[in-house]
């Protein structure tokens, strides 16, 4: 009796080798049991020495009104960035990039308000690279706090590309910019040649938000005299 062929399953090892290459996955939607391969012709990225920060964003950072840490609760970021209407992240999504985080290779900031979770975001880490996967908020400004507490650690430990994937309205507001397929590969092969280290500030201890201020200073980050809008959709997709 001829057996029926097995389904093939993605593991944390195909994944850190697919991002090597500047590939990722997709669900269509939530329900959706397959992925698919994504490779952007046009890629967006923020340059690490260009994250603009509204007065009153940089105003909350600095208020410390929240407590933000690492790593703390990987999962809960992931569920509550899965929670949009319309979202890519499906089961074996949750799946994968729990592997990878149990492996050492995925990161979520989390934002706390009154020991609640209000906002966060994940990502990939390999090499001197960051890939931004999703962010999402529940308090006003808490993902964007996230995403300059991201760039601190970034910073911190030595990391010379974040990539956000996709580049929206909102993320060019926040200073990424958008590079051609092979640009990205480019600055994707630096990044491989080099390591970083996202435990260089540990994860568990917050970083004050004067010290991230001043963390992403040290490459020109530009605190913006405009005020900017609601936080987007997510920090890569």
């Amino acid at each position: 009796m001829k057996s029926s062929p097995r389904k093939f399953q993605l593991t944390a090892d195909i994944l850190l080798r697919a991002y090597s290459i500047g590939v990722f996955p997709m669900a269509e939607n939530r329900e959706a049991e397959e992925l698919f391969w994504v490779e952007p012709h046009e890629r967006g990225i923020f340059p690490l020495d260009n994250l603009v920060v509204s007065r009153s964003l940089a105003k909350a950072v600095r208020s410390d009104r929240f407590h933000v840490v690492a790593d703390r609760d990987f999962p809960a970021v992931m569920r509550a960035c899965a929670e949009r209407e319309n979202t890519w992240i499906n089961d074996e999504i949750l799946r994968l990039y729990r592997d990878l985080f149990d492996a050492g290779h995925a990161h979520s900031i989390e934002v706390y308000e009154g020991g609640e979770l209000v906002g966060g975001l994940y990502g990939v880490s390999l090499r001197s690279a960051f890939f931004g996967e999703s962010m999402f908020h529940r308090a006003r400004d808490a993902s964007k706090v996230a995403l300059v507490h991201l760039f601190a650690r970034l910073l911190a430990g030595g990391f010379r590309l974040l990539d956000t994937q996709f580049l929206t309205e909102h993320l060019a507001s926040l200073g990424a910019v958008a590079v051609s397929r092979e640009t990205f590969r480019a600055l994707l092969a630096q990044a491989m040649a080099h390591d970083g280290d996202f435990a260089a500030w540990p994860p568990a201890e917050a970083i004050p938000g004067a010290r991230a201020l001043d963390l992403a200073r040290r490459s020109g980050m530009e605190v913006a005299r405009r005020e900017h809008g609601a936080p987007g959709r997510s920090a890569a997709r």
